[in-house]
């Protein structure tokens, strides 16, 4: 039998992950984001920059998520960085650069509450941003792009992340 969410065995657990994004702004991406995050259970959604709109487009794809997934839209990204700075949060960058780590092989060693930053739908995450956190990882590719929606890489992230948090408990 198939299972759903009313008869699946799944374990609840939240996880001390905040996700941070920096100018996304495709209502279909709010919506997944905001699934995806229900879906691992993550302290919070935080959506920078302006014109960030949850219209009913969002709110088609959320699947109304969005009434119980703890979110804020805050203007600016670097105000949102020092503030998480300020509470002792470990700053990942999910960005490909000359110096970041493959996600599938980055050790996450921490006990402290975790940010992973996004970037830009278009431009990725900013220098300034680069420069403030504490590592950049990516997700090895194979093909001939050298980038993938937002959304499937937040997941692929969030999946890893969650299972190394899982690990060390």
């Amino acid at each position: 039998m198939q299972l759903n969410h009313y008869n699946s065995t799944f374990k609840k657990q939240k996880h001390p992950i905040t996700v941070v994004c920096d100018n996304v702004r495709n209502a279909p991406n709010i919506g997944s984001l905001f699934r995806i995050a229900d879906a691992f259970n993550i302290e919070k959604l935080i959506f920078c920059g302006t014109d960030i709109a949850l219209g009913k487009r969002m709110t088609k794809t959320s699947r109304s998520t969005e009434k119980y997934v703890s979110y804020s839209i805050r203007e600016n990204i670097d105000t949102e960085i020092q503030s998480l700075k300020a509470n002792n949060y470990y700053l990942i960058a999910l960005e490909i650069t000359e110096d970041s780590q493959a996600l599938s092989r980055f050790n996450l060693n921490t006990k402290q509450p975790i940010a992973l930053i996004l970037g830009d739908e278009n431009f990725g995450v900013s220098e300034t941003t680069l420069e403030q956190v504490d590592a950049v990882v990516h997700i090895n590719m194979f093909g001939t792009n050298s980038s993938m929606n937002v959304v499937q890489a937040t997941s692929i992230a969030l999946y890893e992340m969650t299972k190394q948090l899982n690990q060390s408990i």
